[in-house]
C-alpha cells in the first residue's frame, strides 16, 4: 500500500462525537497510514542511530468517555513502550500536523536529560533551525517557535516541574498542500529527524551530569 499524504478527511476525524465513532475513524482512516509512514522511518531510524528502534501506535486504550483531540505514532529504541523513553512522534491535531522528538514527563530521568540540555544549550541552538517550534505539554496544540523561545527556563522548568515536557520539531498547518503529497511529507518527517539526532544521542549521554 502506497502512502498519498493525509488528506482533510483524516483531520475532520477529530470533529466526530462520541468516543467509539472517533476511535472507529481513526482506526479505518489514519492507523493504516501511520503503520505504512512509521515502518519506513522506524528502519530509516534504525539505520541511522545503529540501534534498534520499534514503531508504536497510539491506541488511546485509556479512554472511557472523551475521544481523543489527536492521534499519533511514536518511535522508541524500547519495543514494549515509548512514554518512558526519548521517542519520536508524528501525529495529527485538527488543524496541524506534528512532528516531534519528544520528552514527555513520564520519563524516569528527565531531570538528568534536562542537565545535559542546559549543559549543552550551544549543541541545541547550533543543531535547530529558527522555523522549528517546541512544545512544553503534549496534550496541548500549542507550540512556541524555538526562535523566540526562553530556551534556558523551558529547560529549567522542564527539570524541576515534574509535569513539564520538552517537545521540539515542526507544525505542519492542515492547509499545507506538502500534506497531500506522501513522498514530499516523508522526506520533511525524516529530515527534521535528522536534524534532531544529535539532541536524541545527548539525551542518551547521562554519564557525569553534574548540576549548573
Amino acid at each position: 500500500m502506497n502512502f498519498d499524504g493525509f488528506t482533510s478527511k483524516d483531520f475532520e476525524t477529530f470533529t466526530i462525537d462520541g468516543l467509539e465513532d472517533r476511535m472507529d475513524a481513526i482506526r479505518e482512516r489514519i492507523q493504516p497510514k501511520f503503520q505504512i509512514i512509521g515502518q519506513t522511518l522506524t528502519d530509516d531510524l534504525s539505520s541511522i542511530l545503529q540501534n534498534e528502534m520499534f514503531l508504536h501506535i497510539a491506541k488511546h486504550a485509556r479512554r472511557t468517555i472523551n475521544p481523543p483531540k489527536d492521534t499519533w505514532l511514536a518511535i522508541a529504541a524500547n519495543k514494549r513502550g515509548y512514554k518512558q523513553h526519548p521517542h519520536f512522534q508524528v501525529g495529527l491535531f485538527d488543524d496541524h500536523l506534528f512532528i516531534w522528538l519528544a520528552f514527555i514527563y513520564e520519563l524516569p530521568n528527565k531531570e538528568n536529560i534536562a542537565l545535559n540540555f542546559l549543559n549543552n544549550m550551544d549543541i541545541i541552538k547550533n543543531s535547530v533551525p529558527d522555523d522549528f517550534c517546541v512544545s512544553l505539554d503534549h496534550t496541548k496544540k500549542d507550540s512556541i517557535p524555538f526562535n523566540v523561545i526562553d530556551l534556558k527556563s523551558s529547560l529549567e522548568r522542564f527539570r524541576d516541574v515534574k509535569k513539564a515536557e520538552f517537545l521540539i520539531g515542526r507544525h505542519i498547518n492542515v492547509e499545507n498542500p506538502i500534506l497531500n503529497d506522501g513522498d514530499k511529507l516523508l522526506k520533511v518527517i525524516l529530515e527534521t529527524f535528522q536534524t534532531l539526532i544529535p539532541l536524541y544521542k545527548l539525551s542518551l549521554e547521562l554519564k557525569n551530569v553534574q548540576a549548573l
